[in-house]
């Protein structure tokens, strides 16, 4: 029977959860604890990090898993990485459970960048009012523009003031709608929109919202990671898992 360390915190995991609670497997959910309020799961769930790639590999051993789905934010490159690595030392099978980046359309006015300090960089000298759509981890190097002001859409209240001078926090949690969204974007008077290219429904109502709006966004690109399998759906994940030679589900 094969033991599985779901890697999670993205909607995609918490669908991945409940077809393996529903096939009856053994599995673990883990939530990296970023999340003041984690959604419950049909699965055992552990809240926390392993301790890098020696820690997860050690996790991995003693907990007999056979079988490693990594459905993480396509943003959470450490913890990829971590897996990619422990997967390697203990022979655990991984698949990687990522959804397609957004591409851009007819409209759309995408500035693509490599990260954080490139995104901070393209926004304009002049004064403008910003939509962050980058969750809370990484708004610190934004302060270096202090002539704009920045409106943060957050899971969670804030537990400390923002790290940036003219600031507001929404919060709320996704799926978004476009209607919302515009409505949104037209109540704060955003001019730009910087988010991070994580692919997906649940978040994509921004993009459409700024392309029917006319605003330019700066569009963060993925971290690169090391070669592995990746799979865009539950349903290949599951016939993944039910081909595998170890597999009894």
């Amino acid at each position: 029977m094969a033991r599985i360390l779901l890697l999670g915190g993205t909607s995609e995991a918490s669908q991945m959860a409940q077809a393996l609670a529903e096939a009856g497997a053994e599995a673990t959910y883990s939530y990296a604890g970023r999340t003041e309020r984690p959604m419950a799961q049909p699965l055992p769930t552990r809240v926390g990090g392993f301790g890098g790639a020696d820690g997860m590999a050690e996790w991995i051993r003693e907990h007999r898993i056979s079988h490693v789905i990594d459905a993480t934010h396509p943003f959470a490159a450490r913890i990829s990485r971590n897996a990619i690595a422990a997967c390697a030392a203990t022979g655990a099978e991984l698949m990687a459970l990522e959804r397609a980046p957004w591409v851009a359309g007819a409209g759309d006015r995408w500035f693509h960048v490599p990260d954080i300090g490139s995104a901070v960089a393209a926004l304009p000298d002049f004064p403008a009012r910003v939509f962050l759509a980058i969750g809370r981890q990484n708004v610190a190097p934004f302060a270096a523009r202090s002539q704009h002001f920045y409106l943060l859409r957050l899971v969670d209240d804030p537990l400390e003031p923002l790290p940036l001078p003219k600031a507001e926090a929404v919060i709320a949690r996704g799926p978004f709608t476009v209607e919302g969204d515009i409505a949104l974007l037209k109540k704060h008077r955003i001019d730009w929109v910087v988010a991070k290219n994580a692919g997906g429904s649940g978040a994509r109502a921004k993009l459409d919202a700024a392309r029917a709006l006319g605003l330019p966004v700066v569009m963060i690109d993925r971290p690169a990671l090391p070669p592995r399998p990746v799979m865009r759906c539950v349903a290949e994940v599951m016939d993944w898992l039910a081909h595998s030679t170890r597999l009894g589900v």
